[in-house]
Order: structure tokens, then sequence, then C-alpha cells
């Protein structure tokens, strides 16, 4: 379980397809402190085990599926991109977000990141009829970053962030028509299944 407080930005040093799964190796600092092997690691938002680590050189070490690489942002990760990294979530840590399980649900596109007076207006594209999971005021994560939805537009919305945000995710290297990991509101996944169930719709 994460909170989408992303901790810090990482970098790939390498991705390569190995004979059972891709290997990612990034860079980081901060996420290194008391990691372990087995240890979740929220990369931009996709929740994945460590692996291998080396804290001389600064490394973190994953095994990633080719389910995964392909139905994430990830398929789009060369060396030297820059990842959202944030560990999971202790016991006696603060929220300072919103609950993020680290289970991607679709691939969105970025349609404007741009400044607007001191903040930064941010409009993504969800997949077909993910709209229904987009609440105005509500909450989404994006490429692991826990924001606050302020419209919507049938499978779009778009998001406001203060320049803080800007600096300490990958979003500065973002651009119109990247590709971004999304995962919906928990709670209003489970209040879509549940009324299905009632309503007799659920398969």
């Amino acid at each position: 379980m994460f909170t989408g407080i992303v901790e810090e930005k990482g970098r790939v040093v390498s991705f390569v397809q190995g004979s059972a799964s891709w290997r990612l190796k990034l860079s980081a600092k901060t996420a290194l402190a008391g990691v372990a092997h087995g240890d979740s690691i929220a990369v931009n938002g996709c929740c994945l085990t460590v692996t291998d680590f080396d804290a001389a050189a600064g490394t973190l070490e994953f095994d990633v599926l080719e389910e995964t690489r392909r139905l994430t942002s990830f398929s789009a990760l060369k060396p030297g991109s820059a990842v959202n990294l944030e560990r999971s979530l202790r016991f006696d840590g603060k929220v300072g977000g919103h609950f993020v399980t680290g289970h991607i649900d679709g691939l969105g596109t970025i349609e404007i990141l741009e400044k607007r007076g001191n903040d930064y207006h941010l409009r993504v594209r969800g997949p077909k009829d993910s709209g229904r999971h987009l609440v105005d005021k509500g909450s989404i994560a994006i490429d692991g970053i826990s924001l606050t939805v302020a419209e919507t537009d049938g499978d779009a919305l778009a998001a406001w962030l203060i320049p803080t945000t800007i600096s300490v995710t990958n979003l500065s290297e973002k651009h119109a028509g990247d590709p971004v990991n999304l995962e919906f509101d928990l709670l209003g996944k489970y209040v879509e299944k549940l009324t299905a169930f009632r309503s007799g719709r659920a398969a």
C-alpha cells in the first residue's frame, strides 16, 4: 500500500529483456534507505518487488513481467528516463495523499502540461469508458502521484500542480503525448463493483 506522495525521482540505468522477465535497474537514494530483498516500491505508481540492490552503487533492481511492461508506461522507459519512487506505507507513517495499491488500471495520455501563472495545468485522457471512475475533487494516482481531480470531461481529467510537484516528480520531463500510468480511487472501484452486484450486472 502506498500514499501517492513521491519520495524521489530515480533514473533508469538499464531495462533489458532476460530469459524469464525484463530486468529493470534504477539509480536511487531515498528509496534505498533500509531497503531489503522482497520490499515493495512503487515505480511510476506500479508496485514492484526489489530483487536486488547495491547501496554503495545506489541502485535497485526489479523483475518486470512482459504483461506489466506492455500494459503500463514502462514500455516507454529507456536509460536515463526519470521515474517516480515511493516506498510502501509504514504503519507508523503519515498518509499525506490517498490510499494507492500500486496496481495500474490503465494508460493515460498527457494532452496538456503547461504553466499557468504560478502553477501548472495538467490534462490527461484515460482509456475508453474510464470516465466513470473520475469524480470532481476526487483522487487519482498519475504515475504514482496522488492528485486531486479539478475537472472532468468524459474520459479526460484536469489537475492543478504546484511547482514542488513538478520539481520532485518526473512530470518535469513529460510532454503532451507522453503515456502515464493511471490508478483510479480504490473506494470508487469497490462502490462500482458492489453497485453492479446489487443490480445484477456483475460478471
